[in-house]
């Protein structure tokens, strides 16, 4: 007899696995584990008319379902309850980012920030700046031609991929012991933006990769050793049996199973190149156009630019991007549950694979 159909989300995602082919199930068990609990409360009926015009009913929050999606490879966990997105939260004023940019500091970026020792690099999308107060020794900014900095496009960002890998080279080449790079982009104050004007930042690292990319490099190492299989091929292929990847030449993007907050996305490519960059585009534009997103983080997990005692045989360029929220909120969508514990996250993986399906087919065309 046929299974009835299912309407893919995270709630029933391990109702999904059982229907998966033999092959596609074992594969996610070895890299995932899913729990599912009831949260159950009693809600008095002078809190009950509040309670449905919040949440909908009071059945909802007297019995809610708790997914937990934990990634046996990497330690990386989230827990979804799709009731924290309808909670309350308290707005500011409206804000007009042209109004944030009125005393742009950077509206003459070179009379106004310092340049590293090796030079000013530049390109028609952005231009480079030491940083004044440095993550690493080598940290600097790439700050966009374009100020508004949700006013970027596809050229902009391939420019600013491009800058980011002529400054690697720049520093490295002056510090040929500094050889581990990181790319990031916090797009205004919801993400840790401090300057309103468009800018990400390129650091490299001496002695040894930042923490959390080390901790994923040793994971994929000894999954490898362990399976004999890629974990980065096996990630992917994992998202896909559920429809969160979709392919793109070398690069894959897939709808995060354990999101670090909000609509994850990661992209995975063979290089920090242009091909990335069309990808990191295409995540972002939806993000912005299609799913309201005014704020996020992005990071490029990037593999040594020389030889190191690590081994970082297939560690490809890994792109993470997440949702920080709506600029006027003054909730924080972070707390000590995700500084201390586990990611809890509103947002459904397969509403954020829904949204970037568009982009996918139009590839394929």
């Amino acid at each position: 007899m046929t299974a009835a159909p299912l309407s893919p989300s995270i709630l029933n995602l391990r109702e999904q696995v059982q229907r998966l082919a033999p092959d596609d199930a074992a594969r996610f068990r070895r890299i995932y584990d899913v729990t599912e609990s009831e949260g159950r409360l009693r809600v008095p009926s002078t809190m009950a008319p509040w309670v449905e015009r919040t949440f909908g009913s009071v059945a909802a929050v007297e019995s809610q379902r708790v997914v937990r999606v934990v990634n046996l490879i990497t330690g990386e966990a989230a827990i979804f309850n799709e009731l924290r997105a309808r909670r309350p939260m308290r707005g500011g004023a409206p804000l007009d980012i042209q109004d944030e940019l009125a005393n742009d500091p950077w509206a003459q970026p070179e009379e106004n920030t310092p340049e590293d020792l090796f030079g000013r690099l530049r390109n028609d999308a952005a231009l480079t700046a030491a940083n004044v107060a440095k993550y690493d020794a080598h940290h600097s900014l790439l700050i966009f031609a374009e100020a508004n900095p949700l006013q970027f496009d596809r050229t902009s960002v391939r420019g600013c991929v491009e800058l980011a890998n002529r400054w690697f080279a720049a520093a490295h080449g002056a510090d040929p012991d500094a050889t581990y790079p990181f790319f990031l982009w916090n797009c205004l104050w919801r993400s840790g933006g401090s300057i309103v004007h468009g800018h990400a930042q390129v650091q490299l690292a001496r002695g040894r990769h930042y923490s959390r990319i080390e901790a994923l490099r040793r994971a994929a190492a000894a999954y490898r050793d362990e399976h004999g299989a890629d974990y980065f091929d096996d990630l992917a292929a994992t998202h896909d049996a559920f429809g969160l990847a979709y392919a793109r030449g070398n690069v894959r993007m897939l709808a995060s199973l354990t999101p670090t907050k909000e609509k994850e996305t990661l992209i995975i490519a063979s290089a920090f190149d242009e091909g990335a960059a069309d990808a990191l585009y295409d995540t972002l534009a939806v993000f912005r156009d299609a799913l309201g997103v005014q704020s996020f983080n992005a990071g490029a997990l990037l593999p040594p630019l020389g030889e190191t005692p690590e081994d970082w045989q297939g560690f490809p360029c890994v792109i993470r991007i997440v949702d920080r929220g709506t600029l006027g909120l003054r909730t924080s969508d972070i707390g000590a549950m995700e500084l201390f514990a586990e990611p809890v996250v509103a947002s459904d993986p397969f509403g954020v694979a829904a949204a970037l399906r568009p982009v996918a087919l139009k590839e394929q065309q």
